[in-house]
């Protein structure tokens, strides 16, 4: 919790500030849409984080999301699949590409970096090929299945806002993570893996097979996010489907604190920055800042937070270092 609180301390601000100076930031409306592009952008960013936690990275999320948001209502509308098969159809290929970036990492040692920037690549353009180009979506048909994305609950006491049904899934998957990487053996030999993987090795820890589940479930949750984000938009453009959403991943598990070295993660944290991008976005547009500026706050907000994990970790380590020479 204690990594947490920077990123909390930077969301409330935030809160505060758009409150104070954004119109209609305090409405019903924007409240339920904020709060259902945080769910959704969360389960990237966990996603995103099971990679960071290893000392890796993962390039190819957007595109994950493109190709498994496109697939369904491809699969749905086009070819007439049943839910039943769809559902698990696109889980299993999400996670094959998380394994397929696994084992090509550990197996024969080739740099996450450049592995999953080719499957930014590749898998963009297999949504493209695969449907023509030509845009996806539901005309209204599958609404019941839509309303895992779609649905909204009635909070007691709670006038005007309505919770999205997308919180549920999200706040599952972050009480699970927080209690597997605090409470299993496998969280903590995850996390050992990420701060030394030699020595992890040599422990007996089988840091292969770890890191290789980790990638598919980045890629798991990136398709299941995925699903999601097009039963939310209803349709959707594989040539920009998912665009730079590995972005709003990465920087949300980082400014979290996620160390982008690895062996460090906080769930909490990954979610303030989740909500602390979101909520930037937003106040960009109620401030009447112009929407061009978007990218270039998130990156000086990323760079920031970059910048602040690795001045964190020099003080810790002379904290160390002269605490070892009082020692001796």
């Amino acid at each position: 919790m204690k990594k947490a609180l920077g990123i909390i301390g930077i969301f409330l601000a935030i809160f505060v500030f758009a409150s104070l100076y954004g119109e209609n930031f305090l409405t019903g409306i924007n409240l339920l849409q904020l709060t259902q592009r945080t769910a959704l952008y969360s389960i990237l960013a966990l996603g995103a984080a099971l990679v960071i936690v290893t000392g890796g990275i993962d390039l190819s999320i957007g595109s994950v999301v493109c190709l498994a948001g496109i697939m369904t209502p491809w699969l749905l509308v086009e070819h007439e699949w049943s839910p039943w098969a769809v559902v698990p159809t696109v889980l299993a290929v999400s996670a094959a590409i998380g394994l397929f970036h696994g084992l090509l990492i550990t197996r024969l040692r080739l740099q996450p970096f450049l592995v999953t920037l080719c499957g930014l690549l590749l898998y963009r353009g297999i949504a493209r090929w695969m449907t023509g180009d030509q845009t996806q979506g539901f005309m209204g048909e599958h609404g019941e299945l839509r309303t895992l994305a779609t649905g909204r609950f009635e909070i007691p006491g709670v006038e005007n806002f309505l919770l999205p049904a997308t919180v549920i899934p999200a706040a599952i998957l972050a009480i699970a993570l927080g209690i597997f990487y605090s409470r299993t053996v496998w969280g903590r030999w995850i996390l050992a893996t990420g701060r030394n993987e030699s020595a992890a090795r040599y422990s007996g820890i089988p840091t292969a097979r770890l890191t290789t589940l980790s990638y598919v479930g980045c890629s798991l949750l990136a398709g299941f996010g995925g699903m999601l984000f097009i039963f939310d938009l209803s349709s959707a453009q594989p040539s920009d489907f998912g665009n730079f959403y590995e972005l709003y991943a990465i920087a949300a598990a980082v400014l979290g604190g996620c160390s982008l070295r690895g062996g460090e993660i906080s769930v909490t944290g990954v979610v303030f920055g989740a909500a602390t991008l979101q909520i930037l976005r937003n106040s960009i547009t109620l401030v009447g800042l112009s929407s061009q500026i978007e990218f270039a706050v998130i990156g000086v907000v990323l760079l920031a937070g970059v910048m602040a994990d690795e001045g964190v970790r020099r003080l810790l380590a002379r904290r160390l270092e002269r605490s070892a020479s009082s020692a001796a």
